[in-house]
This record gives structure tokens, sequence and C-alpha cells, in this order.
């Protein structure tokens, strides 16, 4: 693929995916681990492309960051701080966090999502 293209396809097989988790004092439970496919990188905008994939496990998350997901597979819960009633997210859910979200990312299941980052 040309580096100025101007379509850029989410072809996985092309990038070696990032592997990680989140930060140990942030785990709730479990021991989840993530893959992540930066499809593109625009450092100068502050601006992120990707596909993220986690095994079960919970954790605290914090956003400063603006991210539209959508679930392409399994089942994760996002609990938010000061809400009662939690999020179910599966195949086909998309949403967007915005900056000041905080609470707990839960993978039930395997999951897998489209995201765009947006950093301040």
């Amino acid at each position: 693929m040309e580096d100025d293209a101007l379509f850029l396809g989410f072809d996985l097989a092309a990038i070696e995916p990032e592997d990680g988790g989140p930060d140990p004092d942030r785990v709730i439970k479990g021991n989840p681990r993530s893959r992540t496919w930066l499809v593109e990188e625009r450092a100068a905008e502050k601006l992120y492309a990707g596909v993220w994939e986690s095994t079960p496990g919970a954790w605290r998350v914090a956003y400063d960051e603006w991210e539209y997901c959508s679930i392409v597979s399994g089942i994760s819960i996002v609990h938010e701080t000061g809400k009662e009633a939690p999020r179910v997210l599966r195949t086909g859910d998309s949403f967007i966090l915005r900056p000041g979200f905080s609470g707990i990312w839960e993978v039930v299941e395997t999951t897998r999502k489209l995201f765009v980052v947006r950093m301040p």
C-alpha cells in the first residue's frame, strides 16, 4: 500500500499487533491481555485508528481522549462511575467515550473493537 494513499483499508494481516494489557494497578479481576493493530497513526493531528482485542478480565479506566468504538465480536460490560446501570456491549454496538469518562471495563467474552481515538 502506498503511504500517500487516500483510501486505507483495515488489512490486519499486513500489521504486526502490539501486545499489552492494562496497568497492573488498574486490574480488578483476571489477567486481561490485549492486542492492538494500529492501522492509522497521525501523531501531528493526534488521531489514531485500528483494532483492539482483549481477553476476559476487568480494570479501571479513565479517558482524557475522545474515542469512537464499534464492537466486532465478544461481550464486554462498561460500568460508568456514578451510574447504576452498566452497559452491556455486544457485536454490532457502536458508541463514543468522551473525555472525562471513568469507570470499569469488563471483558466477559474476548472482545474485539474498531476504534478511532482523538487525543486532546
